[in-house]
């Protein structure tokens, strides 16, 4: 698929966060206005319950505006004065991506076709697996596949390779495509806020092997899958996207996993997209996520 025409105007995405209190969409709003920007779309959240204001505002910099560094230079005395969290993205800007991956390739091979036909606005620069079974299908994508096998004694030093590969590659954003290997508290640690996981929904009903035959012999009406950044707390951590489908009861366990396949991967894509678009704000244990 042919890249999109670029926009007239460069585009520019402001995120922040802060505590709430009043004044900040105007302050906000005013800056852009006296720098010659113009606001293309504006989202805005305040928690009542945690006290934080989050705020997306995408933007063009029209010919009078000054350049991104400038820009953003000028903004700090406002980020200051509201305490904020912020930061000021190219909107044309592909992130870096690496995706890891153990034998199951339906989620890896889904954002991978997302990504060729321009549906995710990434880079993907390496694919990690503890298995070689998708090294074919990152080579179909000319993409660099990476097999890091690992076992309880060598945990240690794989992750240790896993993070310089990471470095290496400047990657901004890790998705675990169906990576079934527990990663370290440490590295967790090292990527909050950056990495991306995805699990089936039944958890913690249906923990251990075959959790789709555990709902199905237990009569589910309902199977889902779960979009959510990693933390050391095990598929605890904050949710991005949930994807649901129903269960009809002339499927077997087979049609279950079939369809949890389908759920998996909507989920873990849209989770993805919305991160690589700057629309995902933590927000304590939660995410607000600006669609």
């Amino acid at each position: 698929m042919p890249p999109a025409s670029p926009p007239p105007h460069p585009q520019f995405i402001l995120t922040l966060s802060c505590g709430d209190r009043p004044g900040i969409v105007g302050a906000v709003g005013s800056f852009l206005a006296d720098n010659g920007c113009n606001i293309i779309d504006s989202a805005q959240f305040g928690d009542v319950d945690t006290g934080r204001f989050m705020m997306r505002v995408l933007f063009e910099r029209l010919e009078v505006a000054p350049e991104r560094p400038p820009l953003a230079a000028a903004f700090a005395p406002i980020g200051e004065r509201f305490a904020m969290r912020w930061a000021l993205h190219d909107a044309a800007a592909r992130p870096r991506v690496l995706i890891m991956v153990s034998k199951l390739d339906h989620c890896l091979n889904d954002l991978l076709y997302r990504y060729r036909i321009g549906a995710l606005p990434m880079d993907p620069v390496a694919i990690v697996s503890n298995h070689r079974d998708t090294y074919q299908l990152a080579a179909s994508y000319n993409i660099p596949f990476f097999h890091l096998p690992v076992t309880s004694e060598t945990k240690t030093g794989q992750e240790a390779k896993l993070w310089a590969l990471i470095e290496d590659e400047r990657a901004e954003l890790v998705v675990l495509a169906r990576y079934m290997q527990v990663l370290s508290n440490d590295l967790c640690r090292r990527l909050e806020g950056r990495a991306i996981n995805i699990h089936h929904s039944f958890l913690p009903s249906f923990k251990g092997a075959k959790p789709y035959h555990q709902a199905y012999a237990r009569g589910v009406k309902l199977i889902g899958a779960t979009a959510h950044y990693v933390t050391p707390d095990l598929d605890e951590g904050p949710i991005i996207e949930q994807e649901v489908a129903r269960v009809d009861y002339k499927m077997g366990a087979d049609d279950l996993v079939a369809l949890g396949r389908d759920v998996e991967c909507l989920a873990l894509a849209r989770a993805v997209k919305y991160h690589l678009e700057h629309r995902v704000f933590l927000n304590g244990q939660k995410t607000v996520v600006f669609r």
